[in-house]
Formats: C-alpha cells, structure tokens, sequence
C-alpha cells in the first residue's frame, strides 16, 4: 500500500470515527439540545454532494466513507429533529442491539 493511500485510510477512518462519540453521547443521554439543526442539515447536505462527486468520478474511496459519515450525520440530524418519545424508542432500540451498553 502506497503512502497516499495508508494517509486516505487513515483520513477516512478519523472522519468515520468523529461521528461516533456524538452519535454515541446522544443514545446514552437522550439530550441533543446544544446540537444546531442548520449545522447537521448542511453536513448532510456537503456529504451527499461527496458522494455525487465521488460516483462521478467512479471513486469507492471517496464514495465509501462519505456515505457512512452521511448516515452518521443523518442520524443525529433525525435524533435532533425528532420528537421526544420517539426519539427515546430510537435510543432505546439502539441500545438494546448494541453489546455491552
């Protein structure tokens, strides 16, 4: 593997990874009140625009992680927006499928 590619590896995989502790902190307290709307909506927003980029140009490698910081993106902006008793059976559900929570 090429150095360029263990940096691209690397990038995404922190990319990735900064989403967790947010999405993570969200399930545990149920809170998401300092979190902006507009903010996570623009996220979202600048990730399906990689992802077009990245299918225009036919590259997995720009494609992939997008995508996947796209759907973390995508479930904080819907915790965020979403109403509070369905937002405890998300957190909840999550909960429940993920192992020592």
């Amino acid at each position: 593997m090429s150095w360029i590619a263990i940096v691209g590896t690397i990038a995404a995989t922190a990319g990735i990874a900064a989403f967790l502790p947010q999405s993570w902190k969200i399930i545990k307290t149920r809170k998401t009140d300092g979190l902006s709307a507009a903010m996570w909506t623009l996220q979202c927003v600048g990730f399906a625009l990689w992802i077009a980029y990245g299918v225009g140009l036919g590259k997995l490698p720009i494609i992939i992680p997008n995508s996947i910081c796209l759907i973390l993106s995508a479930f904080i902006l819907t915790m965020k927006l979403l109403p509070k008793q369905h937002m405890e059976k998300v957190a909840s559900a999550v909960e429940s499928v993920v192992p020592g929570s």
